[in-house]
């Protein structure tokens, strides 16, 4: 029945796409669920603008932004099946199936946005990027999804005390749920559209999230202290249909990679302005951001989430390549 159900979805999308034909040789249809001029979405145009000029108008990409090709989920599997060729997709989604992207999902494993750029720049990004092509995905390059932090509408977290008992909105992550429960706050699992009115009806007392969503969601207006403690900064992937890579040439195989590859400098420049612009908003509004925290305690809370879902020799060996890396 799923693939049945699955099979009707790649139908459905074949069809819109089809009203979307473009004058090159080969159009590669992308999917995104953020929305048009959202970081993500314009290094995929990018790509495609390089991939245009290097093939000399054989090689285009047309990107589906706003979840027009369906949430996530549904789409991931679209692109195993080749209806669509592209995918930036959020690791969650990934992470019972590749388990490598666990990993990156991690509380703290990073230091910072710029220990995490050169971790999936290096030779760890390299090996979670081929873990996605025994599942039917090539794994392209990786992008920025900024570092969550907590926020909420009752007090300052100052320290790991302060969030004793609080009641903070996580995704519908078993790893998010166990860090909470870790830092002795009550996780309460709920669709990102509910934060807003839960947190001003007092159903959760806050919530985590990065600097633009936390701005462009208008949380802020109703949970006016955001701690910057950063406990996840976990990248977004851009894969490739196998289905889809099989059918190109290795000429072309290369030059989708490479062009993959240099669209993510770009993302970063956008990520850091939009970034930037959020901060300055929010702050303006008078939120109260604190960003003397003491992460030690935060950090050494993860043991027990680390001992339950870092359990494979692999995870264990990246975890720890992570850690090193300077």
């Amino acid at each position: 029945m799923k693939l049945l159900k699955t099979l009707a979805g790649a139908l459905l999308a074949s069809a819109a796409l089809a009203t979307a034909a473009s004058a090159c040789e080969i159009t590669l249809k992308s999917s995104d669920t953020h929305p048009d001029g959202y970081p993500t979405v314009e290094a995929v145009k990018h790509m495609g603008t390089l991939l245009e000029e290097r093939t000399n108008g054989r090689i285009c990409v047309e990107v589906f932004h706003s979840a027009q090709l369906g949430q996530e989920k549904d789409t991931i599997e679209q692109t195993k099946f080749g209806v669509i060729d592209l995918n930036r997709v959020s690791m969650g989604p990934f992470n019972n199936l590749v388990e490598e992207t666990k990993v990156v999902s991690l509380p703290y494993i990073f230091k910072g946005a710029d220990h995490m750029h050169r971790v999936m720049d290096g030779p760890v990004g390299q090996d979670i990027l081929a873990a996605f092509e025994p599942h039917g995905y090539v794994g392209l390059a990786f992008f920025d999804g900024g570092s969550r932090s907590f926020y909420n509408k009752v007090k300052p977290i100052k320290s790991i005390d302060d969030l004793e008992g609080m009641k903070v909105r996580v995704m519908q992550s078993d790893i998010f749920v166990d860090m909470m429960s870790a830092l002795g706050a009550n996780a309460t699992p709920m669709p990102y559209g509910e934060v807003y009115s839960s947190i001003q009806t007092g159903v959760i007392d806050g919530a985590e999230n990065n600097w633009p969503s936390y701005e462009s969601s208008g949380h802020y207006e109703v949970a006016g202290y955001y701690t910057l403690d950063e406990h996840l900064i976990v990248p977004e992937v851009l894969v490739m249909s196998k289905l889809s890579w099989d059918k190109l040439s290795e000429e072309d195989q290369n030059a989708v990679r490479q062009a993959a590859k240099d669209s993510v400098p770009v993302m970063r420049e956008q990520w850091q302005q939009r970034e930037k612009a959020s901060e300055e908003k929010v702050r303006a509004a008078g939120v109260e951001v604190i960003t003397e925290i003491d992460k030690e305690p935060f950090m050494a809370a993860m043991d027990s989430v680390y001992e339950k879902h870092v359990t494979s020799d692999k995870l264990k060996d990246l975890v720890a390549r992570i850690r090193a890396t300077d």
